[in-house]
């Protein structure tokens, strides 16, 4: 099987569906491996070192003639694709709910596209989880553009000139980037505090260091919810929660947002009356943003200031970090590839009936078979 590696075209994509090192991989399960010129250039990889991967480097055109499948982070537009072998593996994060069209269209050109981000969190697919991978990274970084952001220390310092206090920081979401937040901010040196809907994460927070934020006499949602993501809170638990963050967000100088429910608009978790409870020159990162925002007044991919506080609309955090995202993502791919690839037909070997394939297969045939694609 050819595989072939696109160079991105989206706005202000900086990573790789390939590093050299899952290059090698793939060749050494038989694959060959082409690579656009210039894919890897924003993430810090020269065509040379794929090159001495064993990979071949070329147009697009070349490397999408004759492919079996077709690795991309962001799913492009199907007129960039001819050439494709028919019903080529089209694997990435495709964004099949905001692109339905596209989806169509990978169906009529007789592509098998393959969403990564509705990949089933369960044990046997933890590592080809992208969500899992990029979010991780996220959580980092939305701590450093808030430490970069906020005009003070992070850590309490006692010196001559006297004591300085350590910043508060407060994370609202514990999943993989609330947890990434909380561990980031305490290495910094702050004060943590977090909380959840989800009263199972009080003891993940308390592993970390930081301190459970919850309400205590309204029934909160119990472990997870589909997909690994919390569900929708009672009216009851909202309104006490609302009552809780309130007063405990007036006494925080920077908040981390990360609460996101699959297929819905993010859920508003800070409105404009808690903004205005802190004091002047608070940071808020709101990780949600391209859903919406968990924050009121929320501009996806811009910074605001609302009653003296900073809210960045954080979008796709892991863009800003290309060497380590690239490197994650491509590994998530191969790993999925590698987990049912057939030596005797080199190639992968996708059963109808394997919960992962079901989960993330969108078109097979010439039609959409996913039926929550179908059901959006």
């Amino acid at each position: 099987m050819k595989i072939a590696i696109l160079k991105e075209t989206a706005p202000q994509e900086t990573r790789c569906a390939a590093i050299p090192e899952t290059v090698k991989k793939f060749i050494a399960l038989g694959a060959e491996v082409a690579v656009e010129s210039g894919a890897g250039e924003h993430a810090a990889i020269a065509d040379s070192e794929f090159e001495a991967a064993g990979a071949t480097i070329a147009g697009r055109e070349q490397v999408l003639t004759g492919a079996g499948a077709i690795l991309c982070i962001d799913g492009p537009d199907v007129g960039t694709l001819a050439g494709a072998g028919k019903g080529a593996l089209l694997v990435g994060a495709l964004d099949p709910l905001r692109r339905k069209e596209t989806v169509q269209a990978y169906a009529k050109a007789g592509l098998q596209a393959l969403a990564m981000e509705w990949m089933p969190r369960i044990t046997r697919a933890q590592s080809m989880d992208i969500l899992s991978s990029q979010s991780n990274l996220a959580g980092y970084k939305a701590v450093i553009d808030a430490a970069a952001a906020y005009g003070r220390a992070f850590p309490m310092m006692m010196t001559a000139a006297g004591t300085i206090s350590p910043t508060r920081v407060f994370v609202m979401g514990v999943g993989v980037a609330g947890l990434q937040a909380i561990a980031t901010a305490k290495r910094l040196g702050a004060q943590v505090s977090a909380t959840d809907v989800r009263s199972a994460t009080k003891e993940q927070i308390q592993s970390l260091g930081a301190k459970p934020i919850f309400v205590e006499n309204v029934a909160g949602i119990e472990g997870e919810g589909s997909g690994g993501y919390a569900g929708e809170m009672s009216d009851e638990y909202r309104k006490a929660q609302a009552e809780l963050v309130s007063q405990h967000i007036a006494k925080q100088d920077i908040v981390i947002t990360t609460a996101l429910i699959p297929g819905k608009p993010a859920p508003r978790l800070i409105s404009d009356a808690q903004i205005s409870s802190m004091r002047p020159g608070g940071v808020i990162v709101d990780l949600a943003a391209d859903a919406g925002g968990n924050v009121e007044g929320t501009v996806a991919g811009q910074s605001t200031e609302r009653h003296g506080v900073t809210i960045i609309g954080a979008t796709n955090l892991a863009r800003s970090l290309p060497a380590d995202s690239s490197a994650l993502f491509s590994r998530n791919l191969y790993n999925f590839l590698s987990a049912f690839w057939d030596k005797d037909k080199n190639e992968p070997d996708l059963p109808d009936d394997d919960e992962i394939v079901q989960s993330i297969r969108l078109t097979q045939s010439g039609e959409v078979v996913n039926q929550r694609q179908m059901e959006a």
